[in-house]
């Protein structure tokens, strides 16, 4: 247990070529976190941090994550904690609307500024290369009426990901941004979102796969069933995608089209 955070530490031998040596995934404990965990190779030692918001949220939470994992071998980071809410922006709960930009954009940002420069420094002087995926969403690429600030945080870490991707295209790293469409986990009963978003949603252990077959050979990776929706955003102005966004989740939440 590290101080304000929980995480755990599983050494691994690190002896595989052509594979991570350690990794760091956020919100590990369930759904495409742990799912990520069980597709990494044995010989990949793991550090995994709770999915506990509060604790990401917490300044403390995440400078006591980042002292631990200076003193690993950290060369795979996974930045996939992340909430959601339900619900009318303005009716929400103004500390949860908060949480989501501290734990899906603050902490990314943190966590991703302070281990990344020593990952690629140690994957060039052992001829190797660094790993950083960021988990996003399908709604990243639609404003989303009723999900407003959790689709903003998303959009936000899509356009950070592909520009530090550019910035690094030289550097001994391979940067992609995953944006998966419904996956069967928590995060919808968290989020009090209704039933229906599931009515076509995957299962983490088919998901996390997919982003680590794409590190490396894209930057970005859209969920299988999920690609039509990111492609319509470009030719359709985006005042008729939200409109449209709004009457597909009042069907969806069984609120009719009123």
């Amino acid at each position: 247990m590290v101080r304000g955070i929980a995480a755990a530490v599983r050494q691994g031998s690190g002896q595989m070529p052509g594979r991570y040596r350690m990794a760091l995934i956020t919100g590990a404990t369930s759904g495409i976190g742990a799912a990520f965990a069980a597709a990494l190779p044995r010989e990949t030692g793991l550090l995994l941090t709770g999915r506990d918001a509060a604790r990401l949220e917490a300044e403390a939470g995440r400078r006591a994550l980042i002292a631990l994992a200076e003193t690993l071998p950290i060369d795979l980071l996974i930045n996939n904690a992340g909430f959601g809410a339900f619900g009318p922006c303005l009716e929400n709960d103004r500390g949860t609307e908060l949480g989501m930009v501290a734990v899906n954009v603050t902490a990314v940002v943190e966590l991703t500024h302070a281990l990344l420069p020593a990952m690629i420094e140690r994957a060039r002087g052992q001829g190797g290369r660094a790993g950083l995926i960021v988990v996003s969403s399908t709604v990243a690429f639609v404003p989303m009426p009723m999900m407003a600030t959790y689709a903003a945080t998303k959009t936000f870490e899509l356009s950070f990901t592909e520009a530090l991707a550019e910035e690094l295209r030289d550097a001994p790293v391979d940067v992609l941004v995953f944006c998966p469409g419904a996956t069967r986990t928590g995060f919808f009963q968290r989020a009090r979102m209704p039933d229906g978003f599931l009515r076509y949603a995957e299962e983490p252990a088919a998901v996390a796969p997919k982003a680590l077959a794409a590190l490396g050979r894209q930057r970005v990776q859209v969920s299988r069933g999920s690609v039509g929706l990111a492609l319509s955003t470009i030719a359709v102005p985006r005042r008729i995608v939200a409109a449209g966004a709004r009457r597909f989740i009042q069907r969806i939440a069984g609120h009719g089209d009123s």
